[in-house]
């Protein structure tokens, strides 16, 4: 049966990651997208964390009455700001990093997670390190990519890869295994894969991997937008 999943988003680009990366499974997705919270959280400074939980869990309720069978969080930053105990949902509610945070647990040695957006290191680097509690640790080094994330907001997606591009080129002689937190750095990623040869570790693979077990997923799609 063809499974019908909604994501949230704060950014609109995205959707054309999510719905690639499961052409080949049979669902049909209901997308939601609203930059506006992390915009308010980083230009008001009497928006409080409190506000921005309460605000989310108002996204998930809706979402969750339009008939969906899971819910998909894209952004780091919706999922540091989600209390799941003030929820009652009876549906699957997927967190866009943990499979990416179990593939890092996996490497036994020191490891760099690459940033864009400064906003979301403080919960992402919080959360892996909860998650790694039950791997032994982790040893990871964050590093942002200072500026770049304003190129992605602004539409220049060219100049925005060429930069993650240019930054792992850099790190080749580290010799440590890298991944890219984020959801907008993974096409960046895969180019620097092809032109390399190295791997890189993505919360977008991850994710497809997790979700075909988690959700028994088939094959082909539709799409729907919000």
């Amino acid at each position: 049966m063809r499974k019908k999943i909604a994501c949230l988003h704060a950014h609109h680009t995205n959707i054309q990651y999510i719905e690639t990366a499961f052409l080949k499974f049979d669902m049909k997705w209901l997308h939601f997208v609203d930059p506006g919270l992390m915009d308010r959280v980083a230009s008001d400074e009497t928006f409080t964390f409190s506000d921005a939980s309460k605000k989310v869990k108002e996204q998930m309720e809706w979402i969750a009455g339009c008939n969906v069978d899971a819910i998909l969080i894209t952004c780091t930053n919706y999922i540091a700001f989600l209390n799941e105990e003030q929820l009652s949902l009876s549906i699957p509610i997927i967190k866009i990093d943990e499979p990416l945070f179990d593939l890092v647990c996996q490497a036994q040695q020191p490891q760099i997670m690459l940033f864009t957006n400064p906003a979301t290191v403080e919960a992402t680097m919080k959360r892996l390190h909860a998650h790694a509690r039950d791997h032994g640790g982790v040893d990871v080094q964050s590093i942002i990519i200072d500026d770049a994330f304003e190129w992605i907001m602004q539409g220049l997606s060219e100049k925005y890869n060429q930069e993650i591009v240019n930054r792992l080129l850099q790190l080749n002689e580290e010799k440590r295994p890298i991944s890219v937190a984020q959801l907008s750095m993974v096409k960046a990623a895969k180019d620097y894969e092809r032109q390399t040869g190295y791997t890189v570790m993505n919360p977008l693979q991850a994710l497809v991997d997790s979700m075909a077990i988690q959700l028994d997923l088939g094959t082909s799609i539709a799409t729907e937008h919000v």
